[in-house]
């Protein structure tokens, strides 16, 4: 169940990070290149790297990965919301 959690919370982190990407605020342009090119495959590739760290963390027994990467995915929403609404 747990682990189910954290899937959903990933693709969740993967939809904000792929509509802050193609949201086209100014802010953006402060993120290294490399991030940015091919679409921001670097950091969507990264984000997958977070969530299979969490995912292995949390199913070898350290629950606090789980609480850890929800928190993660609180803030990415956050941070998300007010870029898109243009806040920041």
């Amino acid at each position: 169940m747990l682990l189910a959690l954290l899937f959903i919370c990933g693709v969740l982190n993967f939809a904000l990070g792929k509509a802050m990407l193609e949201s086209g605020n100014p802010i953006l342009d402060s993120l290294p290149p490399a991030l940015r090119r091919g679409g921001g495959r670097v950091s969507l590739m990264l984000e997958f790297l977070i969530l299979l760290a969490a995912m292995f963390l949390a199913a070898s027994g350290w629950k606090a990965a789980a609480w850890l990467y929800g928190a993660y995915t609180a803030v990415n929403g956050t941070f998300c919301w007010l870029l898109i609404k243009g806040r920041i």
